[in-house]
């Protein structure tokens, strides 16, 4: 059935021209939450858009921890433990309950915002090497890592401050105050999800489908740079010690075809496993 599914999606994408259009099989041991196609005349289509909200909100939230600097495997802990196994005890005392379920995203997502505002955005890493490819991935990480720190301050700082106002406006005759700093926290609130939706956006005009893609790309690349230049540094060495090289200085490989190999590498090593293993099931499918 996997086999299938990416086989037909492929197939359809060859007739989507728009990259923003085309359908992607949804990852299961990616950071993100699968959100549900609802499809026509769906007699719960206002549940599963409520389900899918609070999934995209999540899904919002690890794109921040992404590019704040958290681990992968932090944040899909946090998603296995906090939402998954909480899903499951809820289903075995409750039954399937949507409400519950979003409820249990919710302190899932708020988890993970406390470990984004403990965390520092890692600074721009520096590169001595003339790679053209690099550098524009430098770029984007600045851009992106600019943009979620407007975000933080607006969501750590703006809205706490303007909440505690609201906590202390309290009186008979304070009611046009109370109203007009409860229109500002909403304001503030929508502005934060206006700009968490736009994040991935930033990425998709270079090609990337999503945070996560990039952040493995970008930290992979990174990978290669840094090798590269212990590598050249240990080439130096051997000239001004009076000594003749052995080889040719390493040559600047291209970060993408190196990428690619390695992205054969761990497909070759997904199939593996998915021939040991029973997939898990691929009911939902992500909406970006």
């Amino acid at each position: 059935m996997d086999e299938a599914k990416q086989f037909y999606t492929a197939l359809i994408n060859r007739h989507i021209h728009d990259p923003e259009r085309r359908l992607k099989v949804f990852d299961p041991n990616s950071v993100y939450l699968p959100t549900k196609k609802i499809g026509k005349n769906n007699p719960k289509e206002a549940e599963i858009e409520a389900d899918n909200a609070a999934r995209q909100d999540w899904n919002r939230t690890a794109d921040m921890a992404l590019v704040s600097g958290i681990e992968e495997s932090k944040i899909i802990e946090i998603r296995n433990e906090h939402v998954y196994d909480e899903a499951t005890r809820s289903v075995q005392k409750h039954g399937w309950l949507p409400g519950l379920f979003q409820g249990i995203i919710q302190k899932a997502k708020e988890i993970l915002q406390v470990l984004i505002r403990e965390t520092e955005i890692p600074p721009k890493p520096t590169l001595s090497v003339d790679m053209a490819e690099y550098r524009t991935m430098q770029k984007l990480m600045v851009k992106v890592q600019d943009e979620a720190r407007a975000i933080k301050q607006l969501m750590h700082g703006e809205l706490p401050k303007l909440e505690k106002q609201l906590a202390e406006t309290t009186g008979l005759f304070r009611g046009k105050e109370r109203k007009a700093l409860q229109e500002k926290i909403s304001g503030v609130q929508q502005e934060i999800d206006r700009r968490m939706d736009l994040l991935p956006g930033i990425l998709k005009e270079d090609g990337y489908p999503d945070v996560q893609a990039f952040k493995r790309t970008y930290d992979d690349a990174t990978a290669l740079v840094e090798q590269y230049n212990r590598d050249l540094a240990a080439w130096e060495r051997q000239v001004h010690g009076g000594q003749q090289p052995q080889q040719k200085p390493p040559e600047k490989e291209s970060i993408r075809k190196k990428l690619r190999d390695m992205e054969a590498e761990a497909k070759r090593r997904n199939d593996a496993r998915r021939q040991q293993t029973r997939p898990r099931s691929h009911d939902y499918d992500r909406g970006r």
